[in-house]
C-alpha cells in the first residue's frame, strides 16, 4: 500500500540566496500576486517586488528584484528610516530579532507562512549569536535585516506555504570561494554565518571565486528541507530556475524540480522502502524462549550483534504453565532482516519468531577524534535540521583510557568532559 508523494527538490548546484530563490519557486509556478499580496500583510513599505525572464548561459527562467525606496515611517518602529551613514535602498538596515519576530507574529499571514518564516530567521538568530558570542534574544542583523532581505525570507516561507510538498530535498551545495565583503570588512568564503547554518550539511566549494550562498539562502535550506540527499528518485514533473544577478563561471541559477513518488505507508509491506522526515525503516524480531540454559544468552546476544543487530536484549517474563522464561527481542535495519532472523534461529531453542515494522526518528551524526590530555578520543556529534544537538564521546574510548591510566571510567568521563565543554 503507497501514497503519491509530491517532492520539491533544491539543485544548488550553483548555490542559493534569497532572490534566486524567489525566482525559482515563482518560475515553478506560485503566482506573482498571490505572493505579492501575500507580503503585503507585512505592512513594510518602501519596496517593490518585480520578475522578469532572464537566462545565464543559455538556460532561461526567472529573475526576481526587490526594489528599495526610502519610506518615512513613524518613530521608533522596526520601519523607521535607518540611521545616518545608513542607506535602505542600499539594502543595508539594521533588524533586531526580537523586532523581527514580532512584526512577523503580529502580521495577517498564513499562520502555516508565518511559522515558516519564524523558523528561517529563528535559524539565524542562532547561527548570528553563535558567530558573535551573543545571546539570541540579543541578535541584530544587519544586512539580513534589510528589507529586501525581509521580502527574500517571508517571500519563501509565502511560497513553501503554496506549493506546500510532501518533502523537501536538497542536494549537495556549492558555497563558492574567495572571500566577501561586508559591514564588518573582508570575510572569508563561507561566510562565518553560512558555516554555521550549514553544520551537519553536505557541502562543496570553489567552483567560482565569488560567494555563491548567502546567509539568506543557508537559512531557507536549513529551516526547510527535509533531507539533504543526492539521491533524485522520483518522477520530474516540472524543472524551474532562478536566475542570479551575476555573470560567473558557471550559469548563475538556482535550479528546483516538483516531482512525485510513491510513497510507503508506516506498517505495511511498502514501508520498508521508504523513509520520513528524519526517519529510518527497522524490523524488531523477537521470540518467547523457556528451554534455553541462562549460559547461553550472553553468547546468543554476540551473535545477533555480529549478523548486523543494532540493538539486542533479553526480558525475564513468565510464560503459560507459570513457566519462567525470556523474551529475546534484537532490531535491525531492513537489509539486515534475513541474517539477524537465521541467527536466532540457529543460536536458540526456538522454533519460530516474530517481525515488527517500524519507522524510528534518527538524527544525523558525524564522529571526529579530538585530542585530550588523556589521549585520544572519538566524540559523536546528533544534528537536528543541520544544527548540532548533543554530543559525547564514545565509551569504548573511555575504558580503553580507563584501562590504560589505571582510572575509572567516572573518572575519564568527567576529565574529558571538563576539557569538552
Amino acid at each position: 500500500m503507497s501514497r503519491i508523494e509530491r517532492i520539491l527538490y533544491f539543485d544548488c548546484f550553483s548555490g542559493i540566496c534569497g532572490d534566486m530563490t524567489l525566482g525559482a519557486l515563482v518560475d515553478l509556478g506560485v503566482p506573482e500576486e498571490h505572493l505579492r499580496s501575500e507580503l503585503g500583510r507585512l505592512g513594510l513599505p518602501g519596496w517593490k517586488l518585480r520578475f522578469a525572464h532572464d537566462s545565464k548561459h543559455g538556460i532561461g527562467g526567472t529573475r526576481a528584484d526587490v526594489d528599495l525606496a526610502p519610506t518615512p515611517a513613524r518613530p521608533g518602529s522596526l520601519l523607521s528610516p535607518p540611521a545616518a551613514g545608513a542607506s535602505l535602498s542600499g539594502g543595508h538596515g539594521h533588524r533586531a530579532w526580537r523586532d523581527i519576530r514580532g512584526m512577523i507574529e503580529a502580521c495577517g499571514l498564513a499562520e502555516g507562512a508565518k511559522a515558516r518564516a519564524l523558523a528561517i530567521f529563528g535559524r539565524l538568530a542562532e547561527a548570528e549569536a553563535h558567530v558573535h558570542g551573543t545571546s539570541v534574544e540579543e541578535v541584530s542583523f544587519h544586512e539580513v535585516g534589510a528589507v529586501d532581505s525581509i521580502v527574500d525570507i517571508v517571500g519563501a516561507a509565502i511560497c513553501l506555504e503554496y506549493l506546500r510538498p510532501d518533502r523537501v530535498l536538497c542536494g549537495r551545495i556549492e558555497l563558492g570561494g574567495g572571500f566577501v565583503k561586508c559591514q564588518h570588512g573582508l570575510i572569508p568564503v563561507p561566510a562565518p554565518a553560512v558555516a554555521e547554518l550549514l553544520r551537519g550539511i553536505p557541502v562543496r566549494s570553489g567552483a567560482v571565486q565569488k560567494e555563491t550562498t548567502t546567509p539568506t539562502g543557508a537559512a531557507i535550506l536549513a529551516a526547510s528541507v527535509d533531507e539533504f540527499t543526492e539521491d533524485m528518485g522520483f518522477r520530474i514533473l516540472r524543472t524551474a530556475y532562478g536566475v542570479g544577478h551575476r555573470d560567473t563561471e558557471i550559469p548563475n541559477l538556482l535550479r528546483v524540480f516538483l516531482g512525485e513518488r510513491e510513497a510507503a505507508v508506516p506498517g505495511t509491506q511498502a514501508a520498508r522502502g521508504g523513509s520520513g522526515r528524519g526517519a529510518a525503516e527497522g524490523v524488531l524480531l523477537e521470540c518467547n524462549i523457556d528451554d534455553m540454559s541462562p549460559e547461553s544468552h550472553g553468547h546468543v546476544l554476540e551473535r545477533l550483534f555480529a549478523a548486523g543487530a543494532d540493538d539486542a536484549w533479553i526480558t525475564p517474563i513468565v510464560m503459560k504453565k507459570n513457566r519462567s522464561a525470556i523474551a529475546l527481542s534484537a532490531i535491525c535495519a531492513i537489509d539486515k532482516e534475513e541474517p539477524l532472523a537465521e541467527a536466532i534461529l540457529r543460536e536458540t531453542t526456538s522454533f519460530g519468531l516474530r517481525r515488527s515494522y517500524f519507522l524510528k526518528t534518527a538524527l544525523e551524526r558525524s564522529s571526529r577524534t579530538v585530542a585530550t590530555s588523556l589521549g585520544e578520543v572519538r566524540v559523536k556529534t546528533a544534528f537536528l535540521g543541520g544544527s548540532a544537538l548533543k554530543s559525547k564521546p564514545e565509551y569504548e574510548d573511555l575504558r580503553r583510557i580507563a584501562d590504560e591510566r589505571g582510572l575509572s571510567v567516572l573518572a575519564v568521563r568527567e576529565a574529558i568532559g571538563k576539557e569538552l565543554s
